[in-house]
């Protein structure tokens, strides 16, 4: 498998639609795989009319239904627009680091894409904390550690949603801290892309990270609180290696029990 994807392509060449043992890879999970693929193969850009939906079923050789709940998702996390009556459009999208100048590059599903989307988030946040510990102002500071709280009190009452708005608040607050507007878009852009990720891979969960997490973001926060750089960087670093260490782990986890 040299492309990172998690599920291989059939002996046939055509896309295997059909889900794995227990609830890891649900057919239109991996049918909103193959759309953006297909997406990427066919070089379709921001605004492009895409393949409809009775096309895009007999491609891939499944059901119409399992293509509308795909597409579902695809619009859900921002890569596909539906227009009643009209079919089915690449969404716009003209973020900083979105399928507009990455020219649909980043697919989820793929490890590799994944592995590398961490490593630029470790330079983007351990920059982003390193400018807020010399950068942030009082209303900042409170910013960040009213984040950390939300985390943690989401954390604490086991309230995935309200971790998961804490967390969010958390990093776009730091970078907010650093006083640049370009780690700022690309920190949002980043966590984003992210974003898309977790809900097709992971169902939107957290693994077993919560409370690393939780104690993590309070000694980033410490670290900017005292104008520490150093510390803060090293804080930020240490959080994203954990969290990579965590996917990981939830990966394995759900292809191999």
């Amino acid at each position: 498998m040299t492309d990172g994807a998690l599920v291989p392509d059939s002996p046939d060449g055509r896309s295997d639609t059909t889900p794995a043992p227990g609830p890891y890879r649900p057919g239109y999970e991996l049918v909103a795989e193959q759309i953006l693929r297909l997406i990427s193969e066919l070089e379709l850009r921001p605004g492009d009319r895409m393949p409809t939906e009775n096309e895009l079923a007999a491609r891939m050789g499944t059901s119409r239904t399992v293509v509308r709940e795909a597409v579902k998702i695809l619009s859900a996390i921002g890569r596909v627009r539906a227009h009643k009556g009209r079919g089915l459009y690449v969404a716009d999208d003209e973020g900083m680091l979105g399928s507009s100048r990455w020219g649909g590059f980043f697919l989820p599903t793929n490890l590799d894409h994944v592995y590398m989307l961490f490593e630029f988030r470790r330079v983007q946040e351990t920059a982003a904390s390193r400018l807020a510990a010399t950068h942030a102002t009082p209303a900042e500071l409170r910013a960040i550690g009213a984040a950390a709280e939300t985390c943690r009190q989401g954390h604490l009452t086991d309230q995935p949603a309200l971790f998961a708005r804490g967390d969010e608040d958390f990093h776009l607050a730091v970078a907010e801290a650093s006083h640049n507007q370009f780690l700022v878009a690309s920190v949002r852009e980043a966590r984003r892309l992210q974003h898309q990720s977790s809900t097709i891979a992971l169902h939107g969960t957290i693994g077993g990270h919560g409370a690393e997490a939780v104690e993590e973001h309070l000694a980033i926060y410490h670290a900017i609180r005292d104008g520490d750089a150093d510390a803060a960087a090293a804080a930020a670093g240490v959080h994203i290696d954990n969290t990579l260490l965590d996917y990981r782990r939830e990966i394995q986890r759900r292809l191999f029990g």
